[in-house]
């Protein structure tokens, strides 16, 4: 190499004005990989003969996909057979026939605003390194924001509904005692929340990981949909005060993740309101009905929210992971909250609008451009084409519920308002039995 490189600059062994890989053949691998993609995932998406997972034993597919890391690199043909396995025996999410958690399908807009912020590789934190995504986040949030209707308006993607939920309660609090930034929890009295027998699980962890501690989240009583019960809110929060505990925050769930409830969120924010606790919505799931003329009056009262959590890579199909934390406050809470000022990054004396620099409001440092993905199909569809999307998944839940009524064995737990179909499946075996501990006993063992 030393011979054949003229002017060669050699530091501890390592030619350093040397090719570090062979572009040509790392494009060709990229171009057949790319095929393999088109063909075995994209083609496929929608064809019912395939099957939604080959299914195999964890230890039958390690030895399969040869998931052993060595000291000299594999083949590119080898390569591109482990991309096939891994196709192979991967969940197809975009089958007709996934039904598992709360999404699916494939968006071929999204897909390609993903392929190309992965061949770009950006981090969105400061305008210089990522102008384009920066201002592409600002338009999908300032169009969120009017949809949930408010007049102006911040927020941030962030990776997952989960951290949308902690980022709320962690501003909640600093809104409630902004000297805990600086000084943490010492001194401070009992922070208590309150949210939803039904809510997501991810506020608990949230309670967790902030220092608040679990035994500190009230749980509040729902109706037999699911809903939480504005009496019974108003009752723990006098309760919580009672006992000296200092009550700060109330989530509001916008489509639980099991029946699919919304909310009270006009008479919860009555509530808020009157005791002075920042609102949260957590409208990961249902958020997506804003879109629809139809189905927006689920969320009637979120305008009210201090902050909502909505995740369009759920029923809109934007591709995991797009989630926005979106907040009334426009005054620089949230940059408030998170900044830690970091000179090398975020220098106020650059020779442009520093104001569009907002990776010193995330918790992050690194941030993939999510919002993009969003954008692109959001571009592709318009709003009336991602208003059919939530219309029409509503009226396939609709068509069935009517499907299991007719049926034999199945039984409707209950109307749903939204796409949350809950039943039970009774095998011929059970379906003369009486209604009693071991009927339900084996009826879970047959779910």
């Amino acid at each position: 190499m030393l011979q054949k490189k003229k002017n060669a600059v050699l530091v501890d062994g390592v030619i350093l004005n040397g090719p570090i890989m062979d572009s040509k053949a790392g494009e060709k691998f990229v171009e057949e990989a790319c095929k393999i993609i088109m063909e075995e995932v994209i083609q496929k998406a929608d064809d019912v003969t395939e099957k939604v997972c080959e299914w195999r034993a964890p230890e039958t597919l390690k030895q399969i996909l040869d998931l052993e890391m060595r000291d000299t690199g594999e083949s590119h043909q080898k390569l591109l057979q482990l991309c096939r396995d891994v196709i192979q025996y991967s969940v197809k999410t975009s089958h007709p026939r996934f039904f598992n958690q709360l999404y699916a399908g494939i968006d071929h807009y999204s897909l390609v605003a993903r392929f190309i912020t992965e061949a770009l590789n950006p981090s969105v934190y400061t305008y210089e390194v990522s102008p384009v995504f920066l201002l592409v986040e600002e338009a999908v949030i300032k169009k969120m924001i009017e949809f949930i209707g408010w007049e102006e308006g911040d927020g941030i993607f962030n990776p997952g509904g989960s951290v949308s939920n902690m980022y709320a309660m962690n501003l909640a609090r600093y809104r409630f005692c902004p000297e805990i930034k600086e000084k943490g929890l010492s001194g401070l009295p009992r922070l208590v929340l309150f949210t939803s027998e039904e809510c997501h699980y991810s506020m608990k962890k949230a309670a967790s990981f902030l220092g608040i501690g679990t035994e500190n989240v009230y749980f509040i009583k729902t109706d037999e949909r699911g809903k939480m019960i504005p009496e019974e809110l108003e009752k723990q929060v006098q309760r919580a005060r009672k006992e000296g505990s200092a009550p700060f925050l109330v989530c509001a769930t916008a489509g639980t993740t099991v029946l699919g409830a919304f909310d009270p969120l006009d008479k919860i924010a009555d509530i808020c309101e009157n005791h002075g606790l920042w609102l949260h919505v957590d409208a990961s799931w249902g958020g997506s009905a804003l879109i629809s003329r139809k189905h927006r009056r689920l969320l009637h009262g979120i305008h009210r929210a201090d902050s909502v959590a909505w995740n369009p890579h759920k029923m809109l199909l934007a591709g995991i992971q797009c989630c926005a934390l979106l907040v009334k406050d426009n005054s620089g809470l949230l940059k408030k909250c998170y900044s830690a000022k970091a000179a090398y990054l975020f220098q106020q004396d650059k020779f442009y609008d520093v104001s569009y620099d907002t990776g010193d409001k995330s918790i992050q440092c690194s941030r993939r451009p999510d919002a993009f993905k969003f954008w692109l199909m959001w571009k592709a569809l318009g709003t009336t084409g991602l208003e059919e999307r939530v219309n029409r998944a509503l009226a396939l839940a609709r068509y069935l519920v009517e499907e299991i009524k007719k049926r034999e064995g199945f039984q409707l737990l209950l109307e749903p308002e939204y796409a949350n179909i809950c039943f039970w499946y009774i095998p011929p075996s059970l379906r003369k039995m009486e209604d009693g501990p071991e009927f339900w006993q084996k009826l879970h063992q047959v779910s």
